[in-house]
């Protein structure tokens, strides 16, 4: 087995380094556009080398796509034409993207559209490049696969034993119903972040302190915004519709605790987190 990645940062070097520790693939070849992360990939050994784009597609079983999801639809579209171009029956590509609706819309009509998995492993943090890549990110997560019946039934086990081996949990869904829920359990955890942090650096200004007094609480919730904007604005663009919906429900919950706080209604605050606390059920 011969596993190419493109894009090597936090998923893709965790991917290259586990899958190699872990006997899946024999080689690991990497793409990577800038120099010094391709270089620190190959010195980490979450690569066994780095090679061209072409030498990846020409030499690979399986090209997982991990960079941006802007460029990953252009990217996989490009793939599935060189399989095509060049006989390439038995390759597989998948991309790792946050968002599924468009690059399923781009390749449904591809005619090596079986040969293309759709999937997005439910793991991450807020550091990326390869020196954020680490063994056992994946480990009991889980693994959305989009619109899996497009995907040959050989292509779709495949990749299911390849995620298998990261001990991750699949679950299938479809592509659009995908992007609602992540905008909900995903994206709107970003923004709030960001916006937090926005609100603390503006108010910083004046009170010097601020940072001092942080506590744990603070940091918690405010570690996403430390988040690689490269990968985030594109995100956010393509999932616009559903990430949009969900940012107007939290300004109303917002403006709900705003207006008990401002009447000095703690029945109301008290309800409002009571209701909140019930995704102890949920999370536990």
């Amino acid at each position: 087995m011969t596993l190419g990645i493109i894009g090597l940062g936090l998923i893709g070097g965790s991917l290259g380094l586990d899958l190699k520790r872990r006997g899946y693939a024999d080689v690991v070849l990497g793409v990577e556009a800038d120099a010094v992360s391709a270089a620190a990939a190959l010195k980490m050994e979450l690569v066994d080398e780095i090679v061209s784009f072409d030498n990846c597609i020409e030499r690979s079983d399986i090209i997982v796509v991990a960079v941006p999801v802007g460029t990953a639809v252009r990217m996989v579209c490009d793939i599935l034409d060189r399989f095509k171009e060049g006989g390439y029956r038995d390759k597989i590509v998948i991309d790792v993207c946050s968002t599924k609706e468009q690059i399923n819309q781009a390749t449904h009509y591809h005619p090596c559209r079986e040969q293309y998995v759709s999937t997005h492993p439910m793991a991450g943090t807020e550091y990326s490049g390869p020196w954020a890549a680490m063994p056992g990110l994946f480990d009991g997560r889980a693994c959305i696969f989009a619109n899996a019946e497009e995907s040959s039934p050989k292509a779709l086990k495949t990749i299911e034993q390849l995620y298998d081996v990261l001990n991750m949990r699949p679950i299938h869904m479809d592509a659009t119903a995908h992007d609602v829920h992540t905008a909900y359990v995903s994206h709107i955890s970003h923004i709030t972040s960001f916006a937090l942090a926005l609100t603390v650096l503006d108010k910083e200004k004046d009170e010097k302190h601020i940072f001092d007094l942080a506590s744990g609480g603070f940091s918690s919730t405010v570690r996403l915004a430390k988040s690689n904007a490269a990968m985030w604005v594109p995100i956010l663009t393509q999932n616009h519709d559903n990430v949009l919906q969900v940012i107007d429900t939290y300004i109303e919950k917002m403006q709900q605790f705003r207006e008990a706080i401002n009447d000095f209604d703690g029945d109301k605050i008290r309800e409002l987190i009571e209701s909140a606390n019930r995704i102890k059920k949920i999370l536990r």
